[in-house]
């Protein structure tokens, strides 16, 4: 899965990103998606075709806590990119 190209991920500050939709997508999604820093890396993962164990490795390279945890944040990140449709899978 990745992240589809006509999302635009910018550096926002301190380690944040912020996502838009552009073209066609503007159809199914036409907010802003804010990204902490966790979920940062997250969408630095899905800037090319990766999976949901890698994106959790990547995670647990960066941040102190448990696997069971940032898993869940995976997760989590995930289910939201789907619901705006903003990922190729």
């Amino acid at each position: 899965m990745k992240i589809k190209a006509d999302y635009v991920v910018y550096d926002a500050n301190d380690g944040e990103k912020l996502a838009v939709a552009t073209g066609d997508e503007m159809k199914n999604f036409s907010g802003l998606l804010r990204a902490n820093k966790s979920a940062s890396v997250i969408l630095d993962c899905l800037a090319q075709e990766t999976t949901e164990e890698q994106i959790v490795d990547a995670l647990a390279g960066r941040f102190d806590a448990p696997r069971e945890t940032l898993a869940a944040d995976v997760a989590n990140v995930l289910d939201t990119l789907r619901s705006v449709q903003a990922l190729e899978e």
